[in-house]
């Protein structure tokens, strides 16, 4: 015999979460989005010029992109029947960067994605988590080529990383491997949030 639902308790719905995928120009943001998002992302891209060269310096060769992010990436993902998380990617070029903070604000969790091939734009986005954001992050070397440039403990002394801050590797074209990450991501901020509460609780 089937059961009609009851009218006084209606379906719940899914928790979802707000993750922020961040990291300097090239790194893949756009490419990690769109790899998962089970929606058309939604990107700001724009041609790159010669005229805008002076104000984006590509430092470095980003793999022969010829557009770049000006506002936002958006994505969605459903981890669980009872979780959706929404993907909100950084422009990467510093003219940009005073978008971050509308971007974080009421952010679950934050991804720094990072090319070892050009580590010296990874720094702005690891300081801004680690000295003007109070949004948990994890910190993610994304696998250009599928392989390992450096091991994880020379980049974490590279990037000056403090051992509290998860430090993995993904590939940014890979669903499944982008799905493991955001799991991190996850899971740090539960735990980062769990310690701020218990902290809270036994302060006098």
């Amino acid at each position: 015999m089937a059961y009609a639902s009851s009218p006084d308790r209606p379906p719940r719905s899914p928790a979802s979460a707000k993750i922020v995928i961040a990291g300097g120009f090239g790194v893949g943001k756009t490419t990690l989005v769109g790899a998962v998002s089970e929606i058309p992302p939604v990107n700001t891209e724009a041609w790159m010029t010669q005229a805008a060269k002076t104000v984006d310096p590509l430092g470095g060769d980003p793999g022969g992109k010829t557009t770049t992010t000006v506002a936002m990436d958006f994505g969605r993902i459903t981890m669980a029947d009872d979780l959706v998380l929404y993907l909100f990617g950084t422009p990467g070029q510093p003219r940009f960067w005073p978008m971050w903070d509308d971007l974080c604000r009421g952010a679950s969790g934050a991804l720094v994605l990072v090319d070892t091939r050009r580590l010296d734009v990874s720094f702005p986005a690891v300081n801004y988590f680690e000295n003007d954001s109070d949004v948990p992050f994890i910190v993610a070397v994304n696998l250009f080529d599928g392989r390992h440039a450096h091991p994880l403990p020379e980049v974490r002394d590279a990037l000056g990383l403090p051992a509290e801050v998860p430090l993995t590797t993904c590939d940014a074209r890979d669903r499944g491997s982008v799905a493991g990450v955001l799991t991190e991501t996850l899971t740090h901020t539960l735990q980062i949030t769990a310690g701020r509460r218990s902290g809270a609780l036994t302060t006098p």
